[in-house]
């Protein structure tokens, strides 16, 4: 009988997982499993930085909806993917992080890159181990994966001793598990549905804040559904931005503190109550509050709620609508102020829109890039004001068109993300938009890019700053106190991309923006559109957080 070595294990459970693709930063502790996965038709897409790959692991489970995987060698390999671990746990995207790892038989020994790997990453995972037999590779990896995609999603983490990835066993001892996780999805209790309906119908202005989670159950439709019925203003966070059009009459974006300060009811539907939504307090106490979430730790943290729901974002609205019936609210007078509020905003900001001034401001920047922005366009944002005033500005209409850090704000993100996105859909244009603070991270991707044939378009807001540091250490300090964020006033970061063998633009004038952008989609190369803003720009104040 044939015998198969730890890396033809690893492959096998991720094609029966329906993974296409890993992403990784070669190492000897780990070779067998590229070997395997290329003769499976697993694409191995390498990298500069584990970091990269991480997020580009990250990125690939967005967008398809399924663990994405990173493979890293020891030691330094596990440790330069913490940040991307860690940014995907806060996300709670479902994610596989295989370690490579010295052999058991010299374990204390001190080899090459031994370390306690699985104690690093126990704190930003859902599950993290370590497997010390060759045949029991797959009883693991169903473990990750069963972990990773109920619940709460998350990333889990498995270290492969070199020994045991490389060992042999009999083919008929190690098969790959079949049904090892749940395919169903969680239901919310029908008394606390009845209830969250009865509270909703009769409220006078009730809003719906909605998150990531109805990204990730395909609830888009149903969202659209519920806010029509109840002519609710609808606000989207995270991966949710795309789930309701933009030019939907109930969509709004730019007065949410306001709508939650003055709602009588709030729906709350996968959106945890951290930072972003002032840790619950932008709605005051007497407010009915209806929190629903797959994780039951998140309703009631931070605030008291009227009623919490733990099920999914798609079956909850379904019986929500169920028990709401037919009937649809007639339009509010107070919906119709909120609009006019938007509105009253978007003209202030109309002259930073459309300004000529040199430097360019961040905003006319944001409005030329929306002209590119279609339904066949993924925006990956990888950056801090620059992000914020594009989620403002660009027209994100689909749900996974949108892709930013979350709430960790890791910056340099965007370039796994952007791989993720080209890789997965080449049909696609991607444009990512970086600060030049971020851009430094994780730059040197464009290399990856380039190899792997991949036309994304980087725009960069250049401030020459980290600006939104820069602006509160000049708001408390005053010129003298802005120490440790400032950038060379001279980078050509499009010269770097050029370098790495793609296309570079630079640019200096509200006029050159548009023609620089179309050139860099017509080259087929990963580009960089360089373009010098205004460090002090008039009319922005940092955003509310993305």
């Amino acid at each position: 009988m044939a015998e198969i070595d730890g890396g033809e294990l690893v492959a096998r459970a991720l094609e029966a997982e329906g993974i296409d693709c890993i992403f990784t930063l070669t190492g000897g502790h780990i070779m067998n499993i590229y070997t395997a996965c290329v003769a499976h038709g697993i694409k191995v897409i390498d990298t500069r930085h584990e970091q990269a790959a991480g997020h580009a692991a990250e990125g690939w489970a967005r967008i398809k909806r399924r663990p994405g995987v990173a493979v890293v060698t020891a030691g330094p390999g596990v440790t330069d993917i913490v940040t991307a671990v860690a940014n995907a746990y806060h996300n709670r995207s479902p994610m596989l992080v295989i370690g490579g790892a010295s052999a058991l038989s010299q374990l204390g020994m001190g080899a090459l890159q031994e370390m306690e790997q699985v104690d690093l990453m126990n704190p930003i995972t859902k599950w993290a181990g370590a497997c010390y037999r060759t045949e029991r590779i797959p009883e693991y990896l169903a473990t990750c994966f069963r972990t990773a995609m109920t619940g709460r999603y998350g990333p889990c983490f498995l270290e492969l001793p070199i020994d045991v990835l490389f060992g042999k066993v009999e083919e008929a001892f190690a098969r790959i598990r079949e049904n090892y996780r749940p395919a169903g999805r969680v239901a919310g209790d029908p008394t606390l549905i009845a209830e969250a309906a009865r509270l909703l119908a009769k409220a006078e202005r009730p809003v719906v804040i909605a998150g990531s989670e109805v990204y990730w159950s395909e609830a888009h439709d149903q969202l659209r559904l519920l806010v029509e019925r109840l002519q609710a203003p609808v606000y989207l966070n995270s991966m949710a931005r795309g789930c309701v059009r933009r030019d939907h009459p109930l969509f709004f974006s730019r007065t949410r503190r306001a709508a939650l300060t003055e709602a009588d009811a709030v729906l709350i539907l996968g959106v945890p109550l951290d930072f972003r939504l002032g840790y619950g307090r932008d709605v005051p106490e007497g407010r009915s509050v209806i929190h629903v979430d797959i994780d039951p730790a998140e309703i009631g943290r931070n605030r008291s709620y009227t009623v919490g729901i733990e099920g999914d974002a798609r079956l909850v609205l379904d019986a929500l609508l169920a028990d709401l019936g037919e009937k649809t609210a007639p339009p509010r007078e107070w919906v119709a102020d909120l609009r006019h509020r938007e509105q009253r905003i978007e003209e202030e900001r109309r002259r930073w829109l459309e300004s000529d001034a040199v430097p360019i401001h961040p905003l006319r920047l944001c409005n030329e890039m929306a002209a590119f922005v279609d339904d066949n366009t993924l925006v990956v944002g990888d950056g801090g004001d620059i992000v914020n005033l594009a989620s403002q500005v660009l027209p994100v209409n689909n749900p996974g068109q949108w892709f930013d850090p979350g709430p960790m704000g890791t910056l340099g993100v965007g370039t796994g993300f952007a791989i993720a996105a080209q890789i997965t859909h080449p049909e696609k244009r991607v444009l990512m938009v970086n600060g030049d603070g971020s851009f430094g991270l994780n730059g040197f991707e464009f290399d990856t890019m380039v190899r792997c044939g991949l036309p994304v378009v980087s725009v960069v807001g250049n401030d020459r700053q980290w600006g939104q540091i820069a602006m509160a250490q000049l708001k408390a300090y005053g010129d003298q106190g802005v120490i440790g964020s400032l950038l060379a006033d001279n980078a050509r970061y499009d010269k770097v991309v050029e370098g790495l063998g793609g296309h570079g633009e630079f640019v200096v004038e509200p006029s050159q923006i548009r023609p620089a952008l179309e050139r860099a989609f017509a080259s087929g190369k990963p580009a960089c559109v360089n373009v010098l803003t205004d460090p002090r720009p008039p009319g922005v104040t940092s955003a509310e957080p993305v």
